[in-house]
């Protein structure tokens, strides 16, 4: 045996220590609690951050710092900013395959193929940030000497209850809508399969997405989800992850600052989407401006 081999055997593993993403950083959970994630074989893959209602809290507060930033950008440069983190995805792939295959369950091949579909779901919405204005804005025809024009602004702070089976690619689908139309986001990951959600929060760190515009938090959905259904400074909601009686459960507490609420529903995540995901959290500004005395001889101005 060569003395290769030998170091190899006796070498021990270095396993990973995952951590939540608030704020652009990587805190340990505030409670310093974790939990056992497995895979579909119920075999220990590693101990995730089981995060609290501080955390929930802390994440807020980071996405309301980021938005002004955020928003104020120009599309086209939130658009380049997606389109990095497609890149930086691609180089980080074989991770990723190996992330959802052991959360989900899948062959190499077919997780394989839902990597692929994520990168490609984040080029999709790069494409998208500064065109989406185009489609729902415009000049609105009005009787009399004005002008009327509408034009879409983003919500502001957007809690997502990630999709609890499609740990990568549900998650990139709900995410990036968000974060394309200018909105920040405080995202709660898969309880059962967090993994591939803790190691986008590595890669958006690093991807020029400004910290706090994504916080990626992990634990007991239930738990983290109701201080941020209640929470008088997020805006929105949207419930893909929520089963039927959280759902209920969280569209009430949410009801009373009037956030937008955004009801799970069934969705082939594989599937081209369409624009909905980023209407849903678009609010309209209209405004009116004089063109001036209508008169026979014409228009003055």
């Amino acid at each position: 045996m060569s003395a290769v081999e030998k170091s190899e055997q006796q070498r021990l593993s270095v396993f990973k220590t995952y951590k939540l993403y608030v704020g652009g950083k990587f805190p340990r959970s505030e409670s310093g609690r974790v939990y056992e994630v497995t895979d579909s074989k119920d075999r220990w893959l590693a101990n995730a951050p089981q995060a609290s209602r501080k955390d929930a809290r802390d994440a807020v507060v980071a996405a309301r710092k980021a938005f002004g930033g955020w928003s104020g950008a120009t599309a086209y440069n939130r658009g380049q900013v997606l389109y990095r983190v497609a890149e930086m995805l691609e180089g980080r792939r074989d991770q990723f395959v190996r992330e959802v295959a052991d959360s989900e369950g899948l062959s190499k091949a077919k997780a394989s193929a839902v990597v692929d579909a994520a990168v490609d779901r984040w080029v999709w919405y790069a494409g998208w940030t500064d065109k989406i204005a185009q489609v729902i804005g415009g000049a609105n025809p009005v009787a009399g000497p004005y002008f009327n024009l509408s034009t879409p602004e983003p919500t502001g702070v957007v809690t997502v209850l990630a999709p609890q089976e499609s740990s990568f690619l549900g998650l990139v689908s709900v995410i990036a809508p968000v974060i394309a139309t200018g909105n920040t986001v405080v995202v709660v990951a898969s309880e059962r399969s967090p993994l591939p959600a803790l190691s986008l929060g590595e890669v958006l760190a690093t991807s020029d997405v400004p910290g706090g515009v994504v916080n990626i938090l992990t634990g007991r959905t239930a738990e983290i989800a109701a201080p941020l259904a209640a929470h008088q400074d997020v805006n929105a909601i949207d419930l893909a992850g929520a089963d039927e009686a959280l759902a209920k459960e969280l569209e009430i507490a949410a009801a009373d600052n009037l956030k937008r609420v955004l009801r799970p529903q069934a969705v082939d995540y594989f599937r081209t989407p369409g624009i909905e995901r980023l209407t849903a959290f678009l609010e309209t500004k209209t405004v009116w401006h004089p063109t001036g005395a209508l008169g026979a001889s014409g228009s003055s101005y």
